[in-house]
């Protein structure tokens, strides 16, 4: 994660901050420091490392927005996933999404965000990063609720 850090803030970012082994990054930057931050990243981490690894931003008020419009707001938190989407999927690809790949799992895509109820867990469902990329052509990564909400505090937003 120091290698990570150390990456935006050589693209240009300042109060850069990890959170979890998991690839979360806050920091602060000007809007073209951040439009051109996922490219930037993904090369350096190809170039460093040998992988690609996509890179979806949120500022903290399109977070707070994500937290707010929670339809799946009454879901335990330790059921409930966040899948954020680098772009807006296409309304017919998201209308060809199988509400019954995993039962008894659901999800429901909002905007640049899919809100997922998972109440077996993560690990038992189909409904992974590779799923709905595929299927909505949009790369995604996704926090359990509980992460979604300590990134939404650590940016000033909780």
């Amino acid at each position: 994660m120091r290698d990570l850090a150390e990456m935006f803030v050589k693209a240009g970012c300042s109060d850069v901050q990890t959170y979890i082994q998991s690839g979360n990054v806050l920091f602060r930057g000007s809007r073209a420091t951040a439009e051109s931050v996922p490219v930037r990243i993904s090369e350096q981490i190809a170039k460093r490392f040998g992988f690609r690894i996509p890179v979806v931003l949120r500022t903290a008020e399109q977070l707070g927005a994500a937290v707010r419009d929670n339809p799946l707001s009454r879901i335990p938190p330790e059921m409930l996933y966040l899948y954020f989407l680098a772009g807006q999927p296409d309304a017919a690809r998201v209308s060809q999404l199988d509400p019954n790949r995993s039962t008894p799992d659901t999800f429901i895509v909002r905007g640049h965000e899919i809100y997922l109820h998972l109440p077996n867990g993560a690990g038992r469902t189909k409904l992974t990063n590779a799923y709905f990329d595929a299927k909505l052509a949009v790369i995604s990564t996704a926090r359990n609720w509980r992460t979604v909400l300590k990134l939404l505090e650590l940016m000033g937003g909780g």
